[in-house]
């Protein structure tokens, strides 16, 4: 079975995106800007963030941890930005700290998937 990937292996930009995974919790992402493969935050994309109003949710326990194991949702999405090289991502949501899912728009050539 081959080792997981950790944050430290992640490049700086692709960590900051895993962090901000974790603050939003549950929301969205829109309009992520992908240069090289790298997420880009200039310009910022817009962060919506659903709020519970029946409780407090906990904080994400690894936002305290340096560094863990990345989710296999994690490293799929990283390996899509790298197929992605150049271009936007229109939406990724976000449930529990983690991207379920993701927006691309088509390229001229066909569509991703």
């Amino acid at each position: 079975m081959p080792a997981r990937m950790h944050l430290r292996q992640l490049s700086a930009p692709r960590q900051t995106l895993v962090r901000l995974f974790q603050s939003i919790n549950y929301g969205q992402i829109e309009d992520l800007e992908v240069r090289s493969g790298e997420p880009t935050f200039s310009p910022a994309p817009r962060v919506l963030i659903d709020v519970r109003l029946t409780g407090d949710e906990p904080r994400r326990a690894e936002t305290e941890l340096g560094d863990f194991a990345l989710r296999d949702e994690i490293v799929r999405l990283m390996d899509r930005l790298g197929e992605l090289g150049d271009g936007s991502v229109t939406l990724i949501e976000i449930r529990a700290g983690l991207p379920r899912r993701m927006v691309i728009e088509a390229n001229r050539l066909g569509v991703r998937r």
